[in-house]
């Protein structure tokens, strides 16, 4: 899709993936683990000290992150309350400019590929989601 190849655009894309399996779990009603959250959280931290980020900007850069997180999150899922998954497509622009930018061809393979996730990701076991994602192909 030709999506640019920046710190910014990957935490969008883990995000994006963060985001549905979330969704998944609360359209499942189960609650999910807090520990897969602190996880994500301390590895991008890491991750921005290893950048070169100072404590301050680190510090500033992780709440911004968090906001960006929960916004993707709340907003991401325009039919909230049934099994179907429908990408609300605002979100998907405020992101990744680039896609509305270029052809729409991007657009409808980013949508497809985030819908095929939610697809695969719903019908698996919650017990072992996480262990099985890697087995996603699209």
């Amino acid at each position: 899709m030709k999506l640019p190849d920046s710190f910014e655009t990957r935490i969008y894309l883990i995000f994006f993936h963060f985001s549905i399996i979330l969704i998944i779990f609360k359209k499942k009603k189960i609650k999910f683990n807090q520990n897969s959250y602190n996880y994500l959280f301390n590895d991008i931290e890491n991750n921005l000290r290893e950048l070169g980020f100072g404590d301050i900007a680190v510090n500033k850069k992780m709440k911004d992150l968090n906001r960006i997180l929960y916004d993707i999150l709340l907003k991401l899922d325009k039919n909230t309350h049934k099994k179907e998954f429908i990408l609300n497509e605002k979100v998907i622009f405020k992101y990744f400019e680039d896609i509305k930018d270029n052809k729409i061809v991007n657009y409808r393979l980013f949508t497809k590929y985030f819908e095929n996730f939610y697809k695969f990701c719903f019908e698996l076991s919650i017990d072992n989601m996480l262990e099985d994602l890697n087995k996603f192909k699209f």
